[in-house]
Parts: structure tokens; sequence; C-alpha cells
């Protein structure tokens, strides 16, 4: 069973930054294509950055130029640097990954409230 740990949220003030990361329990489970997803009370899950196993990257227009997708071949790893953050980029944030040879698999989210 693969579980992935997620973790970099928290409480940030407007303006400021926060870096997630997601990674497989076990490092034997090596992710391929990997996503973001966010979704906040009331709305539907949305995505917002993907980045495929050569690193090429995808993001919703709603956080172009503020958040950037990353991994960490090395590592197994995958992160999302967000600066800029606004108020409307509260939510609960989810990796979704696509692990070689097995399956899809989601994080357990981790929260990202931002204050004005």
């Amino acid at each position: 069973q693969v579980q992935l740990v997620e973790s970099g949220g928290g409480l940030v003030q407007a303006g400021g930054s926060l870096r997630l990361s997601c990674a497989p329990s076990r490092s034997i489970f090596t992710i391929n294509d990997a996503n973001w997803y966010r979704q906040a009370p009331g709305k539907q899950r949305e995505l917002v950055a993907t980045i495929t196993r050569s690193s090429s990257t995808n993001y919703a227009d709603s956080v172009k130029g503020r958040f950037t997708i990353s991994r960490d071949n090395a590592k197994n790893t995958v992160y999302l640097q967000m600066n800029s953050l606004k108020p409307e980029d509260t939510a609960v944030y989810y990796c979704h990954v696509f692990i070689a040879g097995l399956a899809n698999y989601w994080g357990q989210g981790t929260q990202v409230t931002v204050s004005s």
C-alpha cells in the first residue's frame, strides 16, 4: 500500500510564502507524473499545478507567476512553492502522484490558510 506524506501547510499572512512537500512513505515507490490540487470549503477540488517525470510543468491561471511546482528525483519528492499568497488561496492542498508500475495515489491533504 502506497502512502503519501504531505507537509508544509500552515497559517500565513497575505503576501507570505509556504512550501509544500509530498513523498511516498517508502522510497521504493518512484513518482512519475505528479499534481497538486486544492479544495476550498464549499468548492470543487481544482488542479493547481502539474509536473512530469522530466519536469515539464503546467499551472492553473490563478496561480501562474506565484506558485512553482518542482521535484527532486533523488529524494523522490515533489514540492509546491507558493509565494505572494492571497486569502483566496486558502484551501486544503492535496498531492496526487502516479507511482511507476502501480497506480495513482492521493496525499492526506494539508491545510493552507492565508489571512488578510
